[in-house]
């Protein structure tokens, strides 16, 4: 092994950079957010991106992009959901030189305002149909993530973490209104989620009231103790799919 490692020439390879992509994701005023930050140099100055950079020799790829997401941000907390999500690698997608991505998605209730720093100008959280273009190939990452995002919605008890500690089904159901963009049956809603073993389970109270236009009063859960639901809350485009 040595003696290959002695004659090994790496530039008879053309070089490659790698970096990290962040889309980080939140619900902001029952409406999905992501944030993105505005580029302070070259390529792109000025423009609007995900969160993220070269990887650096000594660190790996979950590492930096809780670093770049950190540096460019102020995120100093990691969010408590991040997970690799893909990789990118058409030849143009970067000006500079050839550059595959290695993007990772974040979803969490509850982060914060963030600090533009290093090599962004600005950061800011912005609602999905709020957006401005994207630079690089960042649109098509973002799609992507909020694509992963939705679909864990269906399959994890992933909502619940944005519920709070007790719920109601009515909240629970804001929140898939608010990941998936659409609005939901109730009452199928409400039964769906209850058919689903270990999704929530009832803390034996109810709400102080029926809310401000009065009514019966409604009854609180908490997260249950699934990991993965089954059957799935499909979204109701994917049900027309199954069918």
């Amino acid at each position: 092994m040595d003696e290959f490692l002695a004659g090994y020439n790496p530039r008879l390879y053309a070089p490659v950079a790698v970096t990290v992509d962040v889309v980080a994701l939140t619900i902001r005023d029952r409406r999905l957010h992501v944030l993105i930050v505005e580029r302070g140099v070259e390529p792109f100055a000025g423009g609007w991106a995900l969160p993220g950079g070269f990887i650096r020799p000594d660190e790996d790829l979950a590492q930096a992009a809780a670093r770049e997401l950190a540096e460019e941000t102020g995120l100093d907390t990691p969010p408590s959901h991040i997970e690799q999500l893909a990789s990118y690698g058409a030849p143009a997608r970067d000006p500079r030189m050839r550059v595959v991505s290695v993007s990772y998605l974040a979803f969490a209730p509850d982060l914060p305002e963030p600090h533009a720093g290093t090599d962004a100008a600005a950061a800011a959280w912005l609602a999905l149909d709020d957006l401005p273009e994207l630079a690089f190939d960042h649109r098509r990452i973002l799609d992507d993530g909020v694509e992963r995002a939705r679909s864990k919605l269906e399959y994890t008890p992933l909502a619940t973490a944005f519920a709070g500690e007790t719920f109601t089904i009515s909240e629970l159901r804001q929140v898939y209104e608010s990941v998936w963009g659409t609005p939901l049956h109730a009452g199928n809603f409400h039964r769906k989620v209850l058919s689903v073993p270990g999704f929530v389970e009832s803390t034996g109270e109810s709400t102080q009231s029926g809310g401000p236009k009065g009514g019966p009063r409604a009854k609180l859960y908490r997260a249950g103790d699934a990991k993965l639901l089954h059957p799935a809350l499909l979204r109701p485009s994917r049900e027309e799919e199954i069918r």
